[in-house]
């Protein structure tokens, strides 16, 4: 079997989807893998790296390749260059690009999307939208500590006593944890919010406060929360404004699978905020959690810093990719049954739910607007 590692094409990309690390475990498993020269440039990997490692370096990653591997979902030109039988692993999307996924049927090619990977304990290694959240939770904290205009911790100096700033994480899931572990490993005093009271211990455990706000929904598929009734959903804004009013920074991380972010700060809610506060929405890459966020800038609104980056991830590109490459490896590594020949089992959970096209059919279907 041969695994093709093409170069990241999506602007702003700096993650490969295959380390040397990784690539020297499939070849020592008899897969030969083939990258790109250059793909793990950006990231900190040279082509020198995956020699040693055993991978070919190569001017066209996707040819004779069995399964390419990817990060970003493919371009028009990509899906061209994909053909019948080829198997593809990247990050999909499936339940919102749908013309992507029919196109990837038509061109009669097996894709696995890494966003799919079914939430069970034989299937965390994989989790790579766990492994990618974890960065951007970190990274979405240290922008928010960036932005702001004072101390994190609080400061007993010459000149006086400075308090520790008070952050508020909407959302804990593993960004949101990731965020609050971060946030107090600099000082700041923490609480945080989720509509889900299961994750109130874990927010606790990890030293901050759970604001219980008379708001509880329920836990959907793959520990998701489930969107709120629009009467909740007001009453939630409602309870959230008061909390974002007495912050200096807010860090939103909720996201519903296959829908726009749902509105946890309203715009009269960022502009009450203290000037020079900052709001860091890690769900602006589905439209965000706050009504003034603009994804891809960073926008001022009343002396409130917003902050809608996108892609925070890439951001971090060396530590991204092997934690990534990581969830790739042990994905082939299933689909290959230990051996290094394909062997495609549909009625094991992990191969269903996270394939998306086989045989020219849509195997999952995008959900509705």
């Amino acid at each position: 079997m041969k695994v093709g590692v093409p170069k990241e094409t999506a602007s702003g990309e700096r993650r490969v989807a295959l380390v040397p690390d990784s690539a020297k475990r499939l070849a020592e498993a008899g897969v030969e893998v083939a990258v790109e020269s250059g793909a793990g440039t950006a990231a900190g990997f040279l082509d020198e790296a995956y020699e040693a490692s055993g991978a070919k370096v190569v001017g066209d990653a996707f040819a004779g390749a069995d399964a390419v591997a990817k990060v970003q979902q493919p371009s028009a030109e990509e899906v061209a260059r994909l053909g019948d039988g080829q198997i593809l692993i990247a990050f999909l999307q499936p339940l919102v690009n749908g013309d992507l996924v029919r196109a990837l049927a038509e061109r009669r090619v097996t894709a696995f999307s890494m966003d799919s990977i079914p939430r069970i304990t034989r299937a965390q290694p994989m989790d790579a939208l766990s492994s990618q959240s974890t960065v951007s939770g970190y990274k979405g904290t240290l922008i928010a500590a960036d932005h702001l205009p004072k101390f994190m911790p609080m400061l007993t100096t010459a000149a006086g006593t400075i308090p520790p700033a008070r952050i508020l994480v909407l959302g804990a899931g593993v960004a949101g944890l990731q965020a609050i572990a971060t946030a107090r490993r600099l000082g700041a005093v923490v609480s945080a919010f989720d509509v889900r009271p299961a994750v109130k211990e874990q927010v606790e455990s990890l030293g901050a406060t759970f604001l219980e706000l008379d708001v509880e929904g329920a836990e959907g598929q793959g520990g998701y929360a489930v969107a709120l009734s629009d009467d909740q959903h007001e009453r939630e804004q409602q309870l959230i404004a008061r909390h974002v009013a007495e912050s200096d920074a807010v860090i939103t991380t909720a996201l519903i699978p296959g829908r726009e972010a749902p509105i946890l700060i309203t715009a009269e809610a960022a502009r009450g905020m203290r000037p020079g506060s900052v709001i860091v929405d890690l769900a602006a890459e589905a439209g965000g959690n706050c009504e003034l966020t603009k994804p891809g800038e960073t926008v001022v609104e009343n002396g409130v810093t917003l902050v809608g980056e996108l892609n925070l991830p890439s951001s971090m590109p060396l530590h991204a990719s092997q934690m990534y490459s990581r969830n790739v490896w042990t994905f082939l590594n299933h689909l290959l049954g230990g051996g290094s020949e394909l062997t495609l089992d549909f009625e094991d959970e992990i191969t269903r739910e996270t394939c998306v096209t086989h045989e020219g059919k849509v195997l999952k279907e995008p959900v509705a607007a």
